[in-house]
């Protein structure tokens, strides 16, 4: 229960601190806004397409190491073990929008703010790989692909403008890899508690200690992740990343420079007043019908 107090905590303080900050600016707004969790009708959508996407990627990668028969399982089924594996589930849920507050929160809006999506992009990847740096197990190919993920993360924050996605892609990609598979979890097993998995092979295959984030499959997951993200949040990137549209043209009601006004004036005082000619002929009568004689 301490590890899920912990992160629970940890979402109360950065909600506090980064609503003083936002209030500090003078842009006071709500807690939603600050989480960067707005309330839309497609919220549970992103969530559940992002826990689909990182699923899909964790089972790219560690489907080589199955494959290769050197993945050893062991399953726990005692009644303690349920309970702690609801409690894993639960502090990976919170855990991962902590995350997701800190590197694709309010942070990286401002940064994007200051710097550009470009610029803010490469910062925050940057730092979340130099945060990954300091896990048990650490590898240069982890913390490479540590900062590649951030980059397909704060992705999903551009094309929805919004936390639920990364947050289901991070849940799902912490949980499936942890609880699921049983694997390290850059460097922790803490998760590792209804199943427990053991990689044996090269670390280019297994990732070594740090689990299956460092290893060769995971940057091929990784780059395929990143296609799928951009093609499946086509509508959602239309509906909220993009600016309206607003609509633009010539004023009609504008009124004439007083130079065309006057030269009208004095065409209007010199020119002989205009007289109409009416037709003598009844303009009532149809085509067809002759003329009376």
């Amino acid at each position: 229960m301490r590890p899920l107090l912990g992160s629970l905590f940890l979402v109360f303080l950065l909600g506090v601190g980064f609503s003083l900050l936002q209030m500090i600016s003078h842009r006071p707004a709500s807690a939603r806004f600050v989480f960067g969790l707005p309330n839309r009708p497609s919220a549970g959508r992103e969530w559940l397409l992002g826990a689909a996407l990182g699923w899909g990627m964790v089972v790219f990668a560690v489907l080589p190491i199955a494959l290769a028969g050197k993945l050893h399982v062991s399953l726990w089924t005692d009644l303690r073990v349920l309970r702690l594996t609801l409690i894993s589930l639960a502090t990976i849920a919170v855990a991962s929008l902590a995350e997701e507050i800190i590197f694709r929160g309010y942070p990286f809006r401002c940064l994007i703010d200051a710097i550009g999506p470009v610029g803010a992009t490469i910062a925050m990847s940057v730092l979340f790989g130099l945060s990954s740096a300091v896990q048990h197990g650490a590898t240069r190919p982890g913390i490479f692909l540590a900062m590649f993920s951030g980059a397909v993360f704060c992705m999903s924050w551009l094309r929805t403008h919004g936390l639920w996605l990364a947050w289901g892609m991070r849940f799902a990609w912490a949980a499936s890899m942890g609880v699921l598979f049983g694997l390290p979890v850059r460097g922790t097993l803490d998760y590792a508690t209804l199943i427990q998995s053991t990689a044996m092979g090269h670390i280019w295959l297994t990732g070594g200690e740090y689990g299956p984030d460092g290893t060769n499959f995971m940057g091929f997951a990784l780059l395929l992740g990143l296609i799928v993200l951009v093609r499946a949040t086509r509508d959602y990137a239309w509906d909220y990343a993009h600016d309206p549209i607003i609509a633009a043209g010539y004023p009609m009601d504008v009124p004439p420079p007083a130079a065309h006004a006057a030269m009208e004036q004095a065409q209007q005082a010199s020119s002989p007043a205009l007289v109409q000619i009416l037709p003598s002929t009844p303009q009532t009568r149809s085509v067809e019908t002759e003329p009376k004689p």
